[in-house]
């Protein structure tokens, strides 16, 4: 199959943009549930990211609203698993795990996104070359990961919630790309945050956080930078990867954000880096180059079906 240089270039950047903002996510994250309670937090982030997305897609870009009941189904269905759900759980546990930790642990989505990502209508098949690769960048994170035996209960559920919140991501994105939905993409990347958002918004008022809630220059800093950057920027380059490529180069971002959040955690928060997460690193970036050298792990042909690539 010929490649379009083009496709190429726009698959490089989308991933560029993955890598990068969303790995520098899990910092200001760490600073704005230090500054911000949680589910108000995240709502705020995540419904505002929606609106603006929305608003951009039917005003500027004349999307047109879903036309079906399924396509609102779908929309419902992501907001819950990936936005509720996923990082959701991700930002509660932030509140007692460091950044670069729950950025390790997110690395469990690689493989249950290509796994899982072998079955549907689109299912893509592992090869083995593609199996290597994806075990060696589960091994670099989990080398990075150093286990902290801790008899703390509020660790190990912020733990389970964090791995809880990969596996309903993998499932989110998995179904979205066997969806064959035909909804343009930047409506649904905005309705999802939308329904998304408002169920956190629902968690955090019903729990008594407004009462805690107090807007200062970091918690606006942070705020601002992940609902404009990492939710509407970032998110609609991850909704085009969906459809555009293979699940396991979609899993990749698993392997390469823990690397940038672990080196900013070490940075600027002082977080423990040690030997044996240099090492991982290393081991990541080798799986990392495996998987995209691979035929395996290349574009995705074409989609017959579904949102069309922007």
């Amino acid at each position: 199959m010929q490649v379009d240089p083009r496709r190429t270039a726009k698959l490089a950047l989308a991933l560029a943009t993955v890598y990068l903002v969303w790995g520098s996510s899990f910092l200001f994250t760490k600073i704005g549930v230090s500054h911000l309670p949680p589910a108000l937090f995240a709502g705020v982030r995540f419904t505002t990211a929606g609106l603006v997305l929305t608003l951009v897609a039917r005003r500027w870009l004349r999307e047109p609203w879903p036309g079906v009941a399924r396509d609102y189904r779908l929309v419902a269905v992501c907001g819950v698993l990936m936005v509720f759900g996923s990082n959701g759980l991700s930002i509660w546990a932030m509140r007692y795990l460091p950044s670069h930790e729950v950025a390790l642990l997110n690395g469990t989505s690689a493989l249950w996104i290509a796994t899982i990502g072998t079955f549907g209508r689109r299912g893509h098949p592992l090869t083995v070359p593609t199996i290597v690769s994806l075990a060696l960048g589960f091994t670099g994170t989990a080398l990075m990961l150093v286990p902290g035996a801790t008899p703390h209960p509020e660790v190990l559920s912020a733990k389970l919630a964090v791995v809880t919140g990969c596996l309903a991501w993998s499932l989110g994105t998995v179904y979205y790309r066997n969806s064959g939905t035909r909804m343009a993409p930047l409506m649904f990347v905005g309705l999802q945050l939308i329904a998304g958002g408002v169920l956190l918004l629902a968690t955090g008022f019903a729990t008594g956080e407004a009462a805690r809630w107090t807007l200062d220059v970091p918690g606006a800093v942070s705020l601002g930078y992940l609902t404009f950057v990492s939710s509407c920027f970032a998110y609609s380059a991850y909704g085009w990867l969906a459809v555009n490529t293979t699940p396991a180069v979609i899993g990749t971002y698993s392997y390469v954000n823990p690397t940038i959040a672990t080196f900013l955690g070490w940075w600027f928060l002082h977080e423990t880096l040690t030997r044996r997460q240099i090492a991982g690193m290393a081991t990541v970036v080798v799986g990392l180059l495996l998987l995209t050298r691979s035929g395996s792990g290349g574009l995705a042909r074409r989609p017959t079906t579904g949102p069309p690539a922007r």
